[in-house]
Order: structure tokens, then C-alpha cells, then sequence
């Protein structure tokens, strides 16, 4: 029998906020498999949706900046442990020169081994000496670069740094960047992205198996809720239409225009200003996303000896 740690338990728990003991009863089913696990929690409708990651926990900032020409954007994300920390003036200083730094850095470059824009050595170096000055850990943990040279790109920081995104857009005619419309419809799809989330631009980008397994869950979910097996594939149909929408950006309801999707929106800005729109590309970044929340492991804490006690 597979042996699983209460670690392992409560990473499958923030996933999917399941209970304890079926948490642990489909890690030990899954072999010790993650992934697997939470497949099952899915099927036996324990759970109706997972967490992609493992809780929030860091704190830090999200930042975003667009080139003076208007035709790239950088997002980074910089990571320390506390909000006291975060708010710190020599943090936002390495912050600010992180961003300096991914402005002028190829795409995909690690940023850590570049020389920090302020001097000191590399980033890395200086990331080392502002640790031990500040006394908590920071990590240049992720960074994304978008060009859009026959378009246009935008940015968009929600919550003080706590969700961010860069979107790409190209355009047909290059000379309607500047159009009141066009600008108004790629500053409201930023919105969109940071608000809703989106995993994908269109339905086109979905992976096949990505689609075979969310059918396999809700094919699972439906014999657990005792529906007739020949009922099952237009259900089945249905919910993963509505899966779709809810994961790719043109297929989602505005938040703004609830009465359209921003398919309709893209369709009704081109035919205004007069030229073909395409969304080429976003990044979107969550602080502290995928990573173990501190509170709740001290809450997860709690429980497992509040139920070693009864």
C-alpha cells in the first residue's frame, strides 16, 4: 500500500477542499500521483472544480511596463515573504530596476545572472545582499516579454501589484493603433484577462487531451450522481461547451458588456475602425500563484491535530 506524508494530504486539500480522509484515501488510490489524485477527487464528485496550483502564499508585487514605441511589454513577478516586507522602499527600488532590467533583456533570458541596472553585481548578488538586509527571502520568480510589431501592445496592474497582464494585438492596418476605439477595446480586454482569468485565446488552443480529460471527469461525475448512461454524452457535450467559454478569452462574456462575448467586441471594433484585429498573445500573472499559503498551512495544521485529538 502506498505510503502518503500529511504534506501531500494538504497540498490535494488546498486543491480541491475535499476532505481530509478522501484526500488521502485517492493519494493512496493514485499511487502517491498528484495529478491523478485530484482526477479522482473530480470523478467521485468530492470536489466540482481544482485549483490549476497549490494555495497563494507569497507577497511581493506584480509589474508591467510598455516600451515608448508602443509595440512591446514586459511583466515580472518579484516575490517576498511578508506585506510589511513588500512595502519596504529598498524592495520597490529592486523592483523598479527589475522591470528597467527585462525592458532592455532578450526574451527568455534568465534574469538573475544579468548585471543589476544600479551596479553591485548581478541581480542575483544583489538579490543576496537585500535578503540578509531585509531578513526575508525574495525571488525574481518569473518575467514575460510580448511584441506586437504591426499592432499594438497594453498592460494592465490590478491591486497594487497583486494580478497583472500584458496583452499582444496586430492589427491590419497598423496606422489605427492610435484609434480611440482600438485602444478602448485592447485597455478593456486587458480587464477582461486580469479579471476572468482566462487560460487560453480560443477554443483552437485547447489541447485535445485537455478536452478528453475534463469529458472523463464529468463523465465520472455524472455516474456518481446516477444519471442514465445514454443521457450522459449530451450532458457531458453541454458542460464542456460551457467549460470552454468560461477558459477562453474570445468565448467569454464581457465583464463590461455582459451581453457579448469579446469575440463580438473584437468583430464590432474592426468593422468600425476599419480594419482586421487579432489577439496574438497575453501573460497573465497572480502573486504568490502555485505557491503554499502560509496561513492556511498553519489552519491545515490545526486541523490534523484538532483530528489526532478526538
Amino acid at each position: 500500500m502506498t505510503q502518503v506524508n500529511m504534506q501531500q494530504v494538504k497540498e490535494l486539500r488546498d486543491r480541491t477542499s475535499a476532505g481530509l480522509n478522501d484526500c488521502r484515501g485517492a493519494l493512496v488510490e493514485a499511487g502517491g500521483d498528484m495529478e491523478k489524485a485530484v482526477e479522482i477527487i473530480l470523478k467521485k464528485g468530492l470536489a466540482k472544480s481544482a485549483k490549476r496550483a497549490g494555495a497563494v502564499a507569497s507577497e511581493g508585487q506584480v509589474a508591467a511596463k510598455i516600451s515608448s514605441d508602443g509595440t512591446s511589454a514586459i511583466i515580472v513577478e518579484v516575490n517576498i515573504q511578508t506585506d510589511f516586507a513588500a512595502r519596504n522602499d529598498d524592495f520597490k527600488v529592486f523592483v523598479e530596476n527589475i522591470v528597467k532590467l527585462a525592458e532592455s533583456a532578450p526574451a527568455e533570458a534568465d534574469l538573475s545572472t544579468l548585471p543589476y541596472p544600479a551596479g553591485g553585481g548581478t541581480v542575483e548578488e544583489v538579490r543576496q545582499a537585500l535578503v540578509g538586509k531585509l531578513g526575508e527571502n525574495i525571488t525574481v520568480r518569473r518575467w514575460a516579454k510580448l511584441t506586437a510589431k504591426d499592432g499594438l501592445v497594453t498592460s494592465y496592474v490590478h491591486m497594487g501589484g497583486k494580478i497583472g497582464n500584458i496583452l499582444a494585438v496586430k492589427l491590419g492596418d497598423v496606422t489605427k493603433a492610435k484609434s480611440p476605439s482600438v485602444v478602448k477595446f485592447v485597455e478593456d480586454t486587458a480587464m477582461q484577462i486580469a479579471a476572468m482569468a482566462p487560460l487560453f485565446l480560443s477554443t483552437s488552443e485547447v489541447p485535445a487531451d485537455e478536452k478528453a480529460k475534463q469529458s472523463e471527469i464529468y463523465e465520472a461525475q455524472l455516474v456518481e450522481e446516477g444519471k442514465p448512461e445514454k443521457a450522459r454524452p449530451k450532458i457531458i457535450e453541454g458542460k464542456l461547451a460551457k467549460w470552454m467559454k468560461e477558459i477562453c478569452l474570445l468565448e467569454q462574456q464581457s465583464v463590461l458588456d455582459t451581453e457579448k462575448t469579446i469575440q463580438q467586441l473584437l468583430d464590432a471594433t474592426a468593422a468600425e475602425v476599419g480594419t482586421s484585429i487579432e489577439l496574438v498573445r497575453f501573460v497573465r500573472f497572480e502573486r504568490g500563484e502555485g505557491l503554499v499559503d502560509k496561513k492556511k498551512s498553519e489552519d491545515f495544521a490545526a486541523e490534523v491535530m484538532k483530528m489526532t485529538q478526538n
